[in-house]
């Protein structure tokens, strides 16, 4: 290994190993870091639900042999109703999927360092130029990257990462086998990728079930904490209780176990994003906050802001003599804001929306979707405000009202 190269990225998750594999394609010497021992690699940072659609497959050029299964529909859940929609979609084996990255970006020449625990950007004249890892190590750069999540070592100690406790998304899933894909009352589930809305379940946030073949499927919620949760959450329990309490109370689950082993916990804020970047320094993956209300995609979202990340560097470092001092990577704000999140506030507004309101409202939701165009829930999703308008009714003016006071009192 050298100390000095063009590039180093702290994280090898999505972020991380597609913005390598960019940088690597190009012909620059990058190193990733990466926490966890590669024996084991992805042992704790095997988060995912790991649910795209072909868009993401194709863009990326993922391969079908990391790709758990394939789907057919997309469904929401109330406490009482669903709606289906049909939408092509992939349950990725999110472990496979990973060291495809590391081998892929490996192939075109990226190095990777397993077990490097990040610590600390390395500064001269107030500019980072490498981090320190394990204590004592350190690698130099012209351009570092902080892919490493929500713990954000060297983004937070450049000011750069501002997520908030309150916007914190917690979620667990396990992977079981024995459920009852296809239980009357419910809806079918065969190669489908579901998200409930039901505050009993996941107050403040949702629940899935995405099936991965047979009886087997990947089987989890998440929280935000946010003033919806603290209005419907049970005092005593965690996000554990709740997914056991899931477990227990639905009838899908009755014969159902874990498959050992295949436990995933993570986080991510959701929140609008702060700075970005600074004087060579970009913050990528879930470094930064995402806003998706429904059908997040945090791999394509993660994915795309790493190749925004590369195409940014390579803008810079394509040329000698143009240094990559804020100013020069400014570009990358554009392109995140372009390809990786659009339309922002919107987006914000809907999820904010969608988890101040009622299970009632859920239900209420369900019939709405029934009835509207099969476009409306995906233009609202990408933050479309006249979808969203279509998606409200004059029963949701107190909900409307609460929200703008929340928004008045955040300022």
């Amino acid at each position: 290994m050298n100390d000095e190269y063009d590039v180093v990225i702290a994280g090898a998750g999505p972020a991380g190993g597609q913005c390598a594999r960019d940088l690597a394609t190009r012909g620059y010497d990058v190193v990733v870091l990466e926490t966890e021992a590669e024996d084991e690699f992805p042992r704790q940072s095997n988060k995912s639900t790991a649910g795209t659609f072909p868009s993401m497959m194709s863009a990326f050029g993922v391969p079908d042999d990391v790709v758990m299964n394939y789907t057919e529909n997309v469904v929401l859940e109330s406490p009482t109703d669903y709606y289906v929609r049909r939408q092509p979609g992939a349950v990725l084996e999110f472990a496979d999927f990973k060291r495809f990255l590391v081998a892929d970006s490996r192939e075109d020449g990226a190095e990777y360092v397993f077990d490097a625990h990040v610590t600390e950007p390395i500064m001269e004249d107030g500019e980072p130029i490498g981090v320190r890892y394990n204590g004592s190590e350190e690698v130099y750069a012209d351009i570092v990257i902080d892919a490493t999540g929500p713990s954000a070592p060297i983004a937070k100690k450049l000011g750069v990462s501002d997520l908030e406790r309150t916007n914190h998304a917690i979620g667990i899933e396990y992977e079981l086998e024995g459920i009852e894909i296809d239980r009357q009352g419910y809806a079918d589930l065969t190669d489908a990728m579901m998200l409930r809305l039901d505050h009993d379940l996941a107050p403040g946030g949702y629940s899935w079930i995405f099936h991965t073949g047979a009886d087997t499927a990947k089987v989890g919620i998440c929280y935000i904490q946010n003033e919806s949760h603290q209005n419907y959450a049970r005092d005593d329990f965690s996000v554990d209780d709740y997914l056991q309490h899931w477990l227990e109370t639905d009838p899908r689950f009755a014969d159902a176990s874990r498959i050992e082993g295949k436990q995933h916990r993570g986080s991510a804020h959701i929140q609008m994003p702060g700075q970005l970047y600074t004087d060579r320094f970009m913050a990528i993956g879930d470094t930064v906050p995402s806003v998706d209300p429904l059908w997040g995609e945090g791999i394509n979202k993660c994915m795309r802001s790493g190749r925004a990340a590369a195409t940014t560097a390579d803008a810079c470092l394509k040329h000698g003599g143009l240094e990559p001092t804020a100013e020069n990577l400014e570009v990358y704000e554009t392109l995140w804001h372009r390809d990786v999140a659009p339309n922002m506030d919107s987006r914000l507004l809907m999820t904010e929306l969608l988890y101040l309101a009622s299970n009632e409202r859920y239900d209420r939701l369900m019939a709405d979707l029934s009835r509207l165009d099969d476009d409306t829930l995906a233009r609202a999703n990408k933050g479309d405000k006249r979808a969203i308008l279509r998606l409200l009714e004059p029963g949701d003016l107190p909900l409307l009202a609460k929200f703008a006071r929340q928004r008045l009192t955040s300022r």
